[in-house]
């Protein structure tokens, strides 16, 4: 068994930014906060899945270049492969849980240079 709390683990940016609950044995589980204006780059994981549930506020979230507007109470998988961009367009705060699976040794991340606007095109 392993409990923790939420408020026991920091975000990466003070306090905004993912912070991780627990990484593996076979899930990576965290909360992230995207502040009002703030993006995360566009990229994709080429071997988990990501999953997002939105507990507050609403995220244009952008997946292989289509907007999806996450909302309180949303659920978004991007399936391995799938790119996605993250903007806080609104004027709150906008937190999600995410779920990373399977859980991996390395980092799975692949960052792609393309923001909203641009034509998506990517190999």
């Amino acid at each position: 068994m392993k409990l923790t709390s939420e408020k026991a683990h920091e975000y990466r940016f003070g306090d905004h930014g993912p912070k991780y609950l627990t990484k593996g044995e076979r899930v990576d589980l965290g909360i992230v906060v995207i502040t009002p204006g703030e993006s995360h780059p566009c990229h994709r994981h080429e071997h988990q899945e990501e999953s997002f549930l939105a507990l507050e506020g609403e995220c244009e979230v952008w997946v292989d270049g289509e907007r999806v507007l996450l909302k309180a109470g949303d659920y978004l998988i991007c399936e391995p492969g799938e790119a996605h961009y993250f903007r806080n367009v609104s004027e709150k705060d906008f937190k999600a849980v995410f779920v990373k699976a399977p859980h991996l040794e390395f980092k799975d991340s692949v960052y792609i240079d393309w923001e909203p606007g641009q034509p998506f095109v990517w190999e």
